[in-house]
């Protein structure tokens, strides 16, 4: 399978951000990319009341681009995440959409870990206003190769990627907006761990460069998306701009890997409570 993560800058200016996501889509399919990941919040980037604005149901054009695009191009297409408006809700969703080759959706995760942190001096609250998810979700590309979903704060929580490893995957997506400061001193060593941990390829998406906020100093995220097999092996690492990466899973690898170390079938769950 040849995988690709797109790196986007993405703001309020919805318009550019789908042309941007557009063309790199566009570019990883021509270079033969068959299952492509878009970063976290691809669509609108910024503060409350611009996701606010720029919120969409699933039925919204940004995921009905993702659908054609992903039908007209033949590929697997993990729309990295979107901020979903529910009806009657009070907060928004983070999802991110599986869209198949026939441009139909394969899966649906709301993420789960809500960003409520202090880094370097700045406060994150993100469930003021995102509402978390509550279902680990796996879902099948084409070719029967099973994906676990996740999205971005959701690395830093081991026990969902056993989860997802435990119930079949082999890829992992982790469409992201990794802070700068995280990036630089997180990203790598928990992209690596995780896919060490379950013998999983994983295919992480970042944001990159600066995302403005009204009345605020802009968010600012880290780039360096990257892909990374099953024995920690980084296959491809994004340049500090807009752009996309790509690599080959090579899942007769992957089998060789998880036969000679075995350590998902020597795990003692009835041990750990």
């Amino acid at each position: 399978m040849r995988a690709a993560a797109v790196q986007l800058t993405s703001t309020e200016d919805k318009d550019r951000n789908l042309e941007t996501a557009d063309r790199l889509v566009r570019a990883a399919a021509r270079e033969g990319a068959q299952l492509v990941v878009l970063p976290e919040k691809w669509s609108v980037l910024g503060d409350l009341d611009a996701l606010r604005a720029g919120a969409e149901p699933l039925d919204g054009p940004a995921l009905a681009w993702a659908r054609s695009v992903a039908r007209e191009l033949g590929l697997d297409l993990v729309a990295g995440s979107v901020s979903e408006r529910v009806q009657g809700a009070g907060r928004l969703h983070n999802t991110c959409v599986h869209v198949g080759p026939d441009g139909r959706d394969r899966a649906v995760y709301r993420k789960l870990h809500m960003f409520d942190v202090e880094v370097d001096g700045t406060v994150y609250r993100e469930s003021e206003g995102e509402e978390p998810g509550d279902e680990v979700v796996v879902t099948t590309a084409a070719g029967g190769v099973e994906m676990g979903l996740s999205v971005c704060y959701d690395l830093r929580f081991p026990e969902l990627y056993r989860a997802l490893a435990v119930r079949g995957a082999r890829v992992i997506t982790v469409p992201s907006a990794f802070t700068y400061a995280t990036t630089r001193d997180h990203w790598e060593v928990l992209l690596r761990a995780r896919a060490i941990e379950e013998g999983c390829f994983v295919v992480a998406a970042n944001q990159i460069g600066e995302h403005p906020r009204a009345g605020g100093a802009p968010y600012r995220s880290g780039g360096r998306s990257m892909i990374v097999d099953p024995w920690g092996v980084v296959l491809a690492v994004a340049p500090d701009t807009e752009t996309h990466v790509m690599a080959h899973l090579d899942l007769d690898a992957q089998d060789r890997i998880r036969r000679d170390l075995p350590s998902l079938s020597h795990r003692r769950p009835e041990v750990y409570g």
